[in-house]
C-alpha cells in the first residue's frame, strides 16, 4: 500500500492567535419539499454564527425572515430573467424595487447575483449577461442603493480556456471580447468583485488517479510546483483561485476581488462518484473554513483574504442529476448536523480539542459495524472505526498499512488474542485504525486512511473487544 502523509500542518496553525481574516458564508438552497420554514433557518444560521447567505430567488418568506437578523444577504436574479433586464431598464427599475429596495436595508442585502453560471445555461443568456449587469446597477443608482450592494455574476471553472497549471489560467477565448472584457471593466468601474463557483471535488473525481486526495482535502502533502510561476500549492482549491487570478491579470485586471460564490463536497455520491463521502466532506469543509478563518490568501495573491460561500446549507431532496446533487448539505432537513465543523473563528479555536479536525467529528449516531455495539462517551473522547462501506479491497490494504508501517497495535486481534473474534476484516480494522489514531493523539489526518475510515465520539465494541482510549 502506498504510504500517505496523515500527519498535518494544520494543526500547528491552531496554537497561533487568530487575526481577522477571510469570511465563510452558506448558501441557502430551497431545491426540497421537507426543509424547515425560513424563519427557523434563519434561527439556525444564527446559532451556528453564520453572518453571510446567498440566497438563489427573492423568495419574500426568505427575505422578511432575515430581516433585522444582522445576517448579509446576497440575492440572486434568475437566469430566465437575464433577456428582460437586459433590454429593458424598466424592469430592472421594478425588479430592484420590489425585490431589493423594499427589504433595504432591515434585510441586509450586500450584493445581487445577476444569474448564475450564464456561460453554461442551455438558454444561451451569455450576451445578454454584461446589459443586464449595467441595468441593474443603474437601478441601484435610481434607488441610492448603489454605495450599499455591489452587482456581479457567479462563473463556473467551465469558463477557463486552461487552469493548469495556475499560471496559465486564461479565459475561454470566444467569451473574452464579448464578455470577459466588459464585464470585469464593469467590475471595476463599480468597485465590485468578480464571483467564482469552485469545486476541487469536480476535479478530483474526474482525475482521482492523478491528484492526490490529501491535496483535495487541504491535508499535508508535498505541494505541487508550479513551473510557470515557481510557487508550490499545498491544496486544488488555492491552484483553481489563482488560475482565475491569472485569467483576470492576463486581460490586465489584476486588481479585481475575488468571492467564491460556492464551494463544497458532497457527504454521498453514486458509486461511479469517487470521494464523495460524510468523510471526505467534513474534511474538505473543516479544513477550507479554518484555512480561509486562519487567512493568508493564495499563492498568488498572498494578502486577499477571501469570502467563501459554502455549499450548502441543506440536502435539498428534489435536486436533479447525481446523487451527489442532493447531499451537498452541512445539514438535514431537521436541523441536525451531517457532520460538525465550526464556522467562526471561536468555534475554530475549540476544533482541535473536542472533534477530529480532518472528519469534523462525524455524526455517527451508531457506527456501521457488523455484530458491534456502541455505548455513548461522557469525556468527550473520539475513537476511530472502518468504513464498512468503502469495499474490502481498500479496508484490507489499509488494515495492512495500519498493523505494518503504521505500526499500530494489532496483537489483541491475532488468532486466540482477546480482540480476535468477531473474526471480520470491519472488526479487526476498527481495532487496528483506532490503535493508530490514539498512538497519534488523534491528532489530523490520523482517521481517514483514503476514506477507509472514520471518527466516532461514541465508544465501539465487538463483542467483549474494548477499544482503547490512549497510549
Amino acid at each position: 500500500m502506498e504510504r500517505r502523509a496523515l500527519h498535518s500542518f494544520l494543526l500547528v496553525i491552531s496554537i497561533f492567535a487568530f487575526a481577522d481574516a477571510g469570511s465563510i458564508g452558506v448558501n441557502y438552497g430551497r431545491i426540497a419539499n421537507n426543509l424547515p420554514s425560513a424563519v427557523k433557518v434563519v434561527q439556525l444560521l444564527k446559532s451556528q454564527g453564520i453572518e453571510r447567505v446567498k440566497v438563489f430567488d427573492t423568495d419574500p418568506a426568505v427575505l422578511k425572515a432575515l430581516g433585522e437578523s444582522g445576517i448579509k444577504v446576497t440575492v440572486d436574479l434568475p437566469n430566465e430573467l437575464l433577456i428582460s433586464a437586459a433590454k429593458r431598464q424598466s424592469f430592472a427599475n421594478t425588479w430592484v424595487q420590489k425585490n431589493v429596495a423594499d427589504y433595504f436595508p432591515a434585510t441586509k442585502i450586500e450584493a445581487i447575483a445577476v444569474g448564475n453560471e450564464v456561460f453554461v445555461d442551455p438558454h444561451n443568456t451569455t450576451l445578454s449577461l454584461v446589459p443586464a449587469l449595467k441595468n441593474i446597477h443603474k437601478a441601484l443608482v435610481k434607488y441610492n442603493l448603489h454605495s450599499h450592494i455591489k452587482v456581479s455574476s457567479p462563473v463556473a471553472l467551465s469558463a477557463l480556456q486552461s487552469s493548469y497549471p495556475s499560471s496559465a489560467g486564461s479565459f475561454r477565448q470566444e467569451l473574452i471580447e464579448p464578455v470577459f472584457k466588459p464585464m470585469l471593466e464593469f467590475l471595476r468601474q463599480t468597485g465590485s468583485y468578480l464571483m467564482v463557483n469552485a469545486y476541487p471535488f469536480f476535479a478530483y473525481e474526474a482525475n482521482s488517479d492523478v491528484i492526490s486526495l490529501d491535496y483535495a482535502l487541504f491535508r499535508e502533502n508535498p505541494g505541487v510546483v508550479d513551473a510557470g510561476n515557481g510557487l508550490r500549492y499545498f491544496n486544488l482549491f488555492d491552484a483553481q483561485i489563482d488560475a482565475v487570478f491569472a485569467a483576470m491579470s492576463a486581460l490586465k485586471y489584476n486588481d479585481i476581488k475575488m468571492v467564491v460564490t460556492e464551494t463544497g463536497w458532497p457527504s454521498k455520491g453514486d458509486e461511479n462518484e469517487i470521494g464523495a463521502s460524510v468523510a471526505n466532506a467534513a474534511a474538505y469543509n473543516g479544513n477550507l473554513v479554518r484555512r480561509i478563518l486562519t487567512g493568508g490568501g493564495t499563492p498568488l495573491r498572498p494578502k486577499a483574504d477571501l469570502v467563501v460561500f459554502l455549499f450548502a446549507l441543506f440536502n435539498e431532496n428534489k435536486k436533479p442529476g447525481p446523487s451527489s446533487e442532493r447531499n451537498y448539505g452541512l445539514f438535514y432537513p431537521s436541523e441536525e448536523k451531517v457532520y460538525n465543523i465550526p464556522f467562526t473563528v471561536e468555534g475554530l479555536k475549540n476544533y482541535r480539542d473536542i472533534q477530529s479536525p480532518v472528519t469534523g467529528g462525524v455524526r455517527v449516531s451508531t457506527p456501521v459495524t457488523r455484530g458491534g455495539s456502541v455505548s455513548p462517551s461522557s469525556s468527550g473522547q473520539t475513537w476511530c472505526v472502518a468504513n464498512g462501506e468503502t469495499g474490502k479491497e481498500k479496508l484490507q490494504a489499509a488494515l495492512d498499512y495500519a498493523c505494518g508501517e503504521g505500526q499500530a497495535d494489532c496483537h489483541p486481534i491475532q488468532p486466540g488474542a482477546t480482540c480476535y473474534d468477531p473474526n471480520t476484516l470491519e472488526a479487526h480494522a476498527s481495532f487496528a485504525f483506532n490503535s493508530y489514531y490514539q498512538k497519534k493523539g488523534r491528532v489530523i489526518g490520523t482517521c481517514d486512511f483514503q476514506g477507509a475510515a472514520y471518527v466516532v465520539t461514541q465508544a465501539p465494541r465487538f463483542g467483549k473487544c474494548e477499544f482503547p482510549t490512549g497510549y
